[in-house]
């Protein structure tokens, strides 16, 4: 089933929450009925989410590459293997064809779709890997006293493609993406503090300050996503994403992939509290 942009009728982190609905087994089973097609951020405070890339088991090898090469943009949380759509250790059981709101469908590099379930697209050599993902830092940051603007606008992060270029392996290569929160200058040392402690979810930003030191010619035009307030006395402050392997899957073009849409991710069993130092 295609879906467009619209978020009539989804389910959000906020309704979610007012219903006590917390249980990442609950909240998947109730992405697998496509009654959340939207974003997933403040979702099930404390537990890990995570990036999707599946590719052809031809490219299997030089994806791990990359992504050992390029541990803060793709931290890898679990590797599938060949063929197999259900998951092991971060949400034992969970169908990865149907339990995030959101795929794409990528075809030489062409983004040539966005569905709600892909099980019509899932092969045999097919090889999932789950990133992790900095939603998961979210809850503590908000643990913490610091707000997360896009949670409190009820829309996606702002991601970018940057000017930095990721440590090449085999077939891929290409340019890093970021995800970006405003944050008070005053509580810029106490967020860098928090996020470090979580390696396996990016870790601590990748830059504070300037975007067009990165390459980001606008602030206010992301790449994906959407664009957040930046009030007064607040700095831009930029993580590593786990959409990086979008970028590069544009750039290599290999001839399938399957990733979640930005934004919209795999809610996992971990606690954020297994993932810190």
């Amino acid at each position: 089933m295609a879906v467009d942009d619209r978020s009539d009728g989804n389910i959000t982190a906020q309704q979610l929450a007012q219903l006590g609905i917390t249980d990442p087994v609950k909240v998947r089973e109730t992405i697998r009925e496509e009654k959340i097609t939207g974003p997933t951020s403040g979702m099930c405070p404390g537990y890990a989410q995570a990036n999707l890339v599946v590719l052809p088991k031809e490219y299997a090898y030089d994806f791990l590459l990359f992504t050992q090469r390029n541990p803060k943009s793709c931290p890898v949380l679990e590797v599938s293997e060949e063929g197999d759509r259900y998951l092991r250790r971060i949400a034992p059981g969970a169908d990865i064809a149907s339990e995030i709101p959101k795929y794409r469908i990528y075809e030489k590099g062409v983004l040539t779709g966005e569905y709600t379930n892909v099980e019509s697209f899932w092969r045999k050599d097919l090889v999932s890997f789950l990133i992790g993902c900095s939603f998961s830092f979210e809850s503590e940051l908000l643990d913490a006293g610091i707000e997360v603007r896009h949670i409190s606008m009820g829309c996606n992060v702002p991601m970018y493609i940057t000017n930095i270029e990721c440590e090449p392996a085999g077939i891929f290569s290409g340019k890093m993406v970021v995800s970006m929160r405003p944050i008070p200058y005053e509580q810029i040392v106490k967020a860098v503090t928090v996020t470090g402690q979580m390696p396996k979810v990016h870790g601590t930003p990748i830059h504070i300050g300037d975007p067009s030191v990165i390459g980001i010619k606008d602030v206010n035009k992301p790449d994906f996503g959407d664009a957040v307030s930046i009030m007064p006395g607040e700095v831009p402050v930029f993580w590593c994403c786990g959409v990086t392997p979008q970028s590069v899957v544009m750039n290599v073009k290999p001839s399938f992939c399957i990733t979640h849409a930005p934004g919209h991710m795999l809610i996992t069993d971990v606690k954020n509290t297994e993932l810190k130092n």
